[in-house]
């Protein structure tokens, strides 16, 4: 009893310190720059000129400005964007698409740090965007063809901050929304960090590395990138991070590696990943397999695409 406890208090301290001390900070910053945006207009002109011209991927501008949120800042990053259009009742299939876009590229807080272990940072976020909108295109028009097209009504935070009241509005209607999806977050990201962190305690990733191996290895996988492929898939991208720098600090794995595996491990689609993103709200998660079906299609073609350039 005395060591699920203490699982559970230091899964609760793993996932307060990531929603309070990193989620909340990007959230409340990019949901306000995103309002004062679309107060001055900005937003719409975007829609209106990305709209036409990416309309076969079932994009709109608010899409675009997601995928390049998570190229360019961060994997949390799009989810005030996937957010504001919930807010402005985009149809479910269009917040799919874009959903599927984020899930399926690499986030710019996992390929600049890999950088300095010897990432082609500028191949790897090539990819990445042409892999986005292979996710957005596959989910549009198949994954996710029997979500609804219908525009929906504005939510009470579209509502409140389309009245006039001055930038102080704006910044407190924009920070009471990031706190509420912060809040919404954070129950299904403290049990996804309890069976990551029980998962450790009784030493489960290592024993997997160590019974994957050889099967793996036979697929021509590398076995170095087997223990980061494990990590990644059960703690998300800034536990890869931290074990793909441990192993290239100790000569456990090289730049070839590290290179070969980017595109099949740099994406949100993860355990604390995908229960972050279907944690917002309703729609999200309602939204949440045909976002992760498409991007896994990107994920291969990117694999794929990424083998044919070498």
């Amino acid at each position: 009893m005395s060591q699920f406890i203490d699982i559970l208090l230091e899964a609760g301290r793993a996932a307060v310190d990531v929603s309070l001390y990193t989620l909340l900070p990007i959230m409340v910053v990019m949901m306000i720059a995103m309002r004062m945006c679309e107060a001055a207009g900005l937003l719409d002109r975007l829609i209106a000129v990305a709209g036409s011209v990416l309309k076969p991927f079932g994009l709109g501008g608010l899409g675009v400005l997601a995928m390049l949120q998570i190229g360019l800042v961060s994997f949390v990053a799009p989810i005030t964007t996937l957010a504001l259009m919930e807010d402005r009742g985009e149809p479910d299939r269009r917040i799919a698409a874009a959903f599927a876009a984020v899930m399926g590229m690499a986030p710019a807080n996992a390929v600049f740090p890999l950088a300095a272990t010897g990432l082609n940072a500028g191949k790897v976020m090539l990819l990445s965007f042409a892999g986005g909108l292979v996710a957005a295109t596959t989910t549009y028009w198949l994954f996710g063809r029997k979500l609804s097209l219908e525009p929906q009504a504005l939510t009470a935070f579209e509502a409140e901050a389309a009245k006039h009241g001055g930038v102080l509005k704006i910044i407190n209607v924009s920070g009471r929304e990031a706190i509420d999806i912060v809040i919404n977050i954070i129950p299904m990201l403290l049990l996804s960090l309890v069976v990551v962190t029980t998962l450790r305690r009784f030493g489960a990733v290592d024993g997997l590395a160590g019974a994957l191996g050889p099967a793996l290895a036979g697929l021509g996988i590398a076995p170095s990138l087997i223990l980061p492929a494990i990590t990644k898939l059960l703690a998300g991208s800034t536990a890869l991070l931290g074990v793909v720098h441990q192993m290239h600090d100790a000569g456990q794995i090289d730049a070839a590696a590290i290179n070969g595996g980017a595109n099949a491990l740099l994406h949100p689609i993860d355990l604390p990943g995908i229960a972050i993103f279907a944690s917002v709200s309703r729609r999200m998660a309602r939204c949440a397999l045909p976002a992760v079906l498409g991007g896994c299609v990107a994920i291969v073609a990117r694999c794929l695409a990424s083998g044919m350039l070498n």
